[in-house]
């Protein structure tokens, strides 16, 4: 399963213990420019990951170049974005997604909490929109297990 996600603490326990075995993924492609750029935090990231597992930490827009050369756009591949905007960027890249899972949010000021995980700036809602605009599906779970809409 090719999977996408937003959670803006990347790599952690819910990705590795959830979301790594229901995508069966064998790939994880952290895309963030700031990590991309940073071997300690990736050092220190990577130390959660499962062994047999193959990450890699690119840039935002590099993303489908990164898939395209690996020839892992049809393969089991989580990707994972910090931010909305990360993910618009990716996708007007050239990153072909349907399916966008919103994992964890968390709220900040400016703010609009929607659900218990997920807090959304005007800026996030914006890029939502337009990837909703382009037929990205968008689905609102922390967890394989919770329901995919948001609440009420």
């Amino acid at each position: 399963m090719f999977w996408v996600r937003i959670d803006n603490r990347l790599v952690h326990g819910q990705v590795i213990e959830s979301w790594l075995p229901f995508t069966d993924a064998r790939y994880m492609v952290v895309a963030n420019d700031e990590l991309a750029q940073d071997e300690l935090r990736q050092q220190i990231m990577s130390i959660a990951i499962p062994l047999g597992i193959d990450f890699s930490f690119v840039k935002v827009a590099e993303v489908q170049t990164y898939l395209d050369s690996r020839r892992l756009m049809e393969r089991d591949v989580l990707v994972l974005f910090a931010s909305c905007p990360d993910a618009r960027r990716a996708f007007e890249a050239g990153l072909d997604f349907r399916k966008l899972n919103l994992g964890n949010l968390h709220y900040g000021p400016g703010k609009r909490q929607v659900c218990q995980h997920i807090a959304l700036s005007k800026e996030d809602e914006t890029c939502l929109d337009f990837l909703r605009g382009k037929g990205v599906n968008l689905d609102y779970r922390c967890i394989p297990s919770d329901p995919v809409d948001l609440p009420g």
